[in-house]
């Protein structure tokens, strides 16, 4: 197959961008030429140039659940955001634009939409976000993560893929021996209230003498005094502010506190990590809780809502869950079958069969 072009966008977050990384290892592999559509305030203004991605920064802000001021002036830059993206894609000249959403990702599909080249999204949630919404009827191809997510994009441009994760998730074995230990993680900027809670439970685990290892990636902004009180307490553990490897922390760790983010919770699945999720209540549609509900009504999973999570809940469950080793292997062969192997795979071939459509269409057109 010929060399094709691509941009991929989407940001803010890891879990906007990770995925996108573990589609673009794929092309990158079948020798194809990459670009990212990024903003400079977000996290893929850092991680993607340290996986060695070329990319191009416009400005971008949010339009949902943010305050009218924030919506105000999303929309007076939108037109400058899209030109802006239109030109990066003018001059790169893609084929077809990956989009794995985030707020940069809207003037990005626009521009796609504006300039004729195929558009491929991937929609993770159960409801789509605000820009896949507005450009649903207008997508090449919408690759979901779940069947019900089918109703708001035509019948004949989506298929459901699961959520691309890297490979490394996949070969994560059971941790044999050594302190049983524990990875919070409230994602890739931090979760307050799981923050708050670990700090509470520490005096709890020093008195209890349980022998537990914490390892907490608090988010940049906590780091510091999280860092310092920890250090005070003599548990054995670590707190970081950032998780760059996260599949090498799930292979150190027993057990995963954490958010059920579609990134999340396909993470957790790949790698059989038995968990206990906190959903973020304010996630658009509540869609974190459905997420985690579908894995504790299997067993793969338990769940704390975020407004009952104090340092004795935590403690609660991390203790239970140490107590009960049968438990603990029973979630790890229950949740792997929410795994969807191949996503990353299946995107990679969708942009490809779009690359060659267009290319063969340019050739008829001429």
């Amino acid at each position: 197959m010929m060399p094709y072009s691509f941009v991929l966008t989407g940001g803010g977050t890891g879990g906007h961008i990770f995925p996108a990384l573990a589609v673009a290892r794929i092309l990158r592999e079948r020798g194809h030429r990459l670009l990212f559509i990024g903003t400079s305030e977000g996290m893929e203004a850092r991680l993607i140039p340290e996986w060695g991605y070329e990319i191009e920064f416009i400005r971008s802000s949010g339009l949902n659940r943010v305050g009218v001021r924030e919506q105000v002036r999303t929309m007076m830059q939108l037109p400058a955001s899209v030109a802006a993206a239109s030109r990066a894609l003018r001059s790169f000249r893609p084929q077809a634009v990956f989009s794995m959403g985030g707020y940069v990702a809207g003037p990005v599909m626009l521009a796609a939409v504006l300039n004729r080249i195929p558009l491929i999204v991937m929609e993770p949630n159960a409801i789509p976000g605000f820009a896949n919404r507005k450009v649903a009827r207008r997508v090449y191809r919408a690759l979901l993560g779940f069947e019900s997510t089918r109703a708001w994009f035509p019948r004949s441009k989506c298929e459901v893929t699961g959520l691309p994760v890297r490979p490394e998730f996949f070969t994560v074995e059971p941790k044999h021996g050594g302190p049983f230990t524990v990875l919070i993680t409230g994602g890739s900027r931090g979760a307050r209230s799981l923050n708050r809670a670990s700090r509470a439970s520490w005096p709890l685990f020093r008195e209890s003498g349980s022998g537990v290892r914490i390892f907490h990636q608090t988010g940049p902004a906590e780091h510091e005094s999280s860092a310092q009180e920890f250090a005070a307490t003599g548990l054995e553990g670590q707190v970081v502010p950032f998780i760059k490897n996260m599949a090498q922390a799930f292979a150190g760790a027993d057990l995963v506190v954490g958010r059920a983010g579609a990134g999340a919770v396909n993470e957790i699945a790949a790698a059989g990590m038995p968990s206990v999720l906190v959903p973020l209540p304010f996630a658009a549609d509540d869609h974190q809780r459905r997420n985690a509900e579908a894995l504790v009504s299997a067993g793969a999973a338990r769940m704390v809502l975020d407004g009952e999570l104090n340092g004795e809940r935590l403690f609660q469950e991390v203790e239970k869950m140490q107590r009960n080793p049968g438990e603990l292997d029973e979630m790890r062969a229950r949740v792997r079958r929410f795994a969807k192997p191949g996503a990353a795979e299946r995107a990679a071939e969708v942009l490809e069969e779009a690359a060659t459509r267009k290319m063969q269409n340019s050739r008829f057109s001429h």
